[in-house]
């Protein structure tokens, strides 16, 4: 939609056809949790566009329309009216795939069992709503995201929680196992079971009709029901063999969003993006990077002008009263991708003993060993941190490096923070361990 938009914003005479399999547009999945736990009453109001809106900009938008196929050399498309089943051909100029991504769903026996959800769309969301009746025993499977969001989201909710992780820790491609440890601490608290080295083997109906046992390989859950969230994957086989595409099936782009096929752009959770920690591609999923990717998309379709900058990987979220933001490498990663890092973890109140309220925050802070590049961060607090991540996310960005935060420039007033913000404490505390480590 930020594609649109931006075209019809800077070329409103250009003739713009959205085709799109659903009866709506721009459904927020990253607000699934939201719903689900009461906090937005409506799910009408996740979506962020319109069908009626976008016409009124003059945008074809035929929803309810099935791209059966695409041919890049003719500059084809093959569609099927999913309401009167016509089928025709339309030929673009230029095309945009902005299809998104589909639940990774694991090969296992069960999986299709009625009580075995799936978390991603609109239609899901409230099959999802409808299926877990208050009280209920949900058994969440993998937590990633949005394994955790729904974790807490029904725990606020009175229901009975088994949050299941095939590996040893949470959130696994955002934080370090000693955050892990401080996440898994928090849901238990707040009466979620959570089962790590539990990697799911099968589903199976079990005692009552009503019931579904989830078979692990550390044992036995029976719940109510289901749901599985296990991560995405793009959405990308209308284009399988015709452009450039990395080994998981995401579409290759350039820094202007252009596939390999320089007459179609892609954008959002089809494509790779390119991870400024490492300086490679990679499959990031986030709508941050799908919006951002969009306008960019919108900007270069009649002529390239507004390079991606690429992605940090920069998220929060809330659990319960705290708040996690993320941004950049962990440690363990940084490592599998052959860096030579290390880490520190400064925790420390945000502001003065002396003013009324004063919360920790703990950041844990990585860093390259041999340019001292800042490569990522882990923050954590009751207190308001996620504008912090995203000043790390500027540092990772701009190769700034561990010396360069510990002194750069941040404001004093003891409403707001410390003499030192807490971001150039922990560089500090990272700059003494790396001057300690050369000698």
């Amino acid at each position: 939609m930020s594609a649109v938009k931006a075209i019809k914003a800077f070329h409103p005479e250009a003739d713009v056809v959205i085709y799109e399999r659903d009866d709506n547009v721009s459904f927020l999945s990253c607000g699934i949790a939201l719903y689900l736990s009461g906090e937005v009453e409506k799910l009408s109001d996740m979506f962020y566009e319109t069908p009626e809106h976008l016409a009124s900009l003059g945008v074809d938008v035929k929803i309810r329309h099935d791209v059966l196929a695409v041919d890049a050399k003719t500059q084809t498309l093959r569609v099927q009216d999913l309401k009167s089943n016509a089928v025709f051909d339309d030929h673009y100029d230029k095309l945009i795939m902005t299809t998104g991504s589909y639940v990774q769903v694991p090969p296992l026996f069960g999986i299709d069992d009625s009580r075995v959800l799936m978390c991603k769309d609109a239609r899901q969301a409230e099959l999802i709503k409808a299926d877990t009746a208050a009280g209920q025993h949900i058994a969440i499977v993998g937590a990633g995201y949005i394994g955790v969001e729904l974790a807490e989201a029904f725990a606020n909710t009175g229901h009975k929680v088994s949050l299941i992780q095939g590996n040893a820790q949470l959130l696994n491609n955002y934080i370090d196992p000693g955050m892990s440890a401080e996440i898994a601490e928090k849901l238990e608290a707040h009466g979620v079971a959570v089962h790590l080295n539990a990697r799911v083997e099968a589903f199976e109906a079990g005692v009552g009709d009503d019931a579904i046992t989830v078979e692990t390989a550390s044992g036995n859950i029976d719940a109510d029901v289901a749901i599985v969230c296990t991560g995405f994957l793009a959405n990308s086989a209308l284009l399988q063999g015709q452009v450039a595409m990395d080994r998981h099936g995401a579409l290759l782009t350039n820094h202007w969003m252009q596939t390999s096929d320089e007459n179609i752009y892609a954008a959002g959770d089809a494509c790779a993006v390119h991870f400024n920690p490492t300086g490679k591609s990679a499959y990031v999923p986030l709508a941050s990077n799908a919006v951002r990717q969009g306008y960019i998309v919108g900007r270069n379709v009649f002529g390239n002008t507004q390079k991606d900058l690429g992605t940090q990987a920069t998220t929060a979220m809330r659990l319960f009263d705290h708040t996690l933001a993320t941004t950049g490498l962990t440690l363990v990663r940084a490592k599998k991708e052959g860096i030579h890092a290390d880490s520190v973890t400064y925790v420390g109140p945000y502001r003065p003993a002396f003013m009324a309220g004063h919360d920790d925050v703990r950041i844990t802070l990585v860093y390259c060993l041999e340019d001292r590049r800042v490569l990522g961060a882990q923050l954590w607090s009751t207190h308001e941190i996620t504008q912090s991540a995203n000043a790390i996310s500027i540092a990772i960005q701009n190769r700034n490096t561990i010396d360069d935060l510990a002194f750069v420039d941040m404001l004093f007033n003891p409403n707001y923070d410390q003499p030192f913000n807490y971001l150039n404490l922990v560089a500090q505390q990272a700059v003494t361990q790396a001057d300690q480590g050369k000698n």
